[in-house]
């Protein structure tokens, strides 16, 4: 099997230090592919990239029915949040409302991902709980759907829970794969991860932007949760990140999620293309130079939206002194 390309270089003073290879591939609602590069029939771990699909059986299992979730929870159940006060306060919110606490979060703890977050909770001499964690809002959402569903709620990480059988089933009506147990793996907040081809999470995204080749009723729970996200991109990353900046910029145009290990995944939405792209060295920082080089090209943006791409595909490298010595740029061809 050949290399994928080099879709990212680091370059540290007149010389190429590092070379990022990867692959990418965007495709509208029909599997039409639109633009590729690479081995887009690898099967990838999608990660944190597709915690969209993951929300829909909010919708599927009623649990919005019955718990009415605000559209900051909504955006909340597809973040990979920063840990800053409106964050854990909108987890906090959820679980509150439907009679749980953070003790019910299976996800575990960690610091606040933002520093002024993490310094203020340190000067407050509290420990960080899982509502830092930046999955809580995903993991809150789930809860819900197993109250909804009348199960127990210990335990909703199992791969063999009635949660996540759920999960598993609303991510294969989008992307149109079967997961399988021969490619699964457990997260780094403790639920399942499966492995799936990379154009179908694409594929996948496209069809929840255009509602294409799904239910209607999964098709509308898309729209909400896109909706949600796109109105609230604080809230889907955090300060500073390039998903928050990416969708604030764009409006409702872009979907766009970051997943562990230098995946990106998201929806064009005005286009009805979705995308995925996966850094073969899971390299975050290169991954979104690719993405951004990948979108300068396809994504038609205005003069402001450009300038966010620009800053995302050429990446200033700065000494501890705050010296430039070198750039990270996107090589997408």
């Amino acid at each position: 099997m050949d290399a994928n390309p080099i879709l990212a270089e680091t370059i540290r003073g007149n010389w190429i230090e590092n070379r990022h290879r990867g692959a990418y591939v965007v495709v509208d609602a029909d599997g039409t592919i639109i633009a590729s590069a690479g081995d887009i029939d690898r099967a990838i771990f999608p990660r944190s990239a597709i915690k969209s699909m993951q929300a829909l059986p909010i919708f599927a299992r009623h649990a919005e029915d019955q718990f009415h979730h605000t559209s900051e929870e909504l955006a909340l159940a597809c973040a990979s949040h920063h840990g800053e006060a409106d964050h854990v306060a909108t987890a906090n919110g959820l679980l509150t409302r439907i009679g749980l606490s953070a003790a019910d979060l299976e996800c575990g703890a960690h610091a606040p991902t933002n520093a002024a977050a993490r310094d203020a909770l340190r000067a407050s001499g509290l420990e960080a709980s899982p509502l830092h964690n930046n999955c809580s809002g995903k993991h809150s959402g789930m809860l819900s759907v197993a109250l909804a569903m009348g199960v127990p709620t210990a335990g909703y990480v199992g791969r063999e829970h009635e949660v996540q059988k759920a999960v598993r089933a609303a991510v294969e009506a989008v992307i149109g794969e079967q997961l399988t147990e021969g490619k699964c793996g457990t997260d780094g907040c403790s639920i399942p991860t499966f492995a799936a081809p990379l154009r179908a999470f694409a594929f996948g995204f496209a069809r929840m932007a255009t509602g294409k080749g799904i239910s209607p009723e999964l098709a509308t729970a898309a729209t909400r949760l896109f909706d949600a996200a796109t109105s609230h991109p604080h809230l889907v990353a955090g300060t500073g990140h390039a998903d928050t900046r990416l969708m604030d910029v764009f409006g409702g145009r872009l979907m766009q999620k970051v997943g562990a290990e230098g995946v990106q995944c998201g929806a064009i939405r005005d286009k009805g293309w979705g995308y995925a792209l996966k850094c073969d060295d899971g390299n975050i920082a290169a991954s979104q130079a690719m993405l951004a080089g990948m979108l300068l090209k396809l994504a038609d943006p205005n003069d402001e939206q450009r300038a966010v791409l620009e800053s995302l595909a050429h990446q200033t490298i700065k000494s501890v002194r705050g010296a430039e010595v070198g750039e990270l740029r996107s090589a997408v061809a």
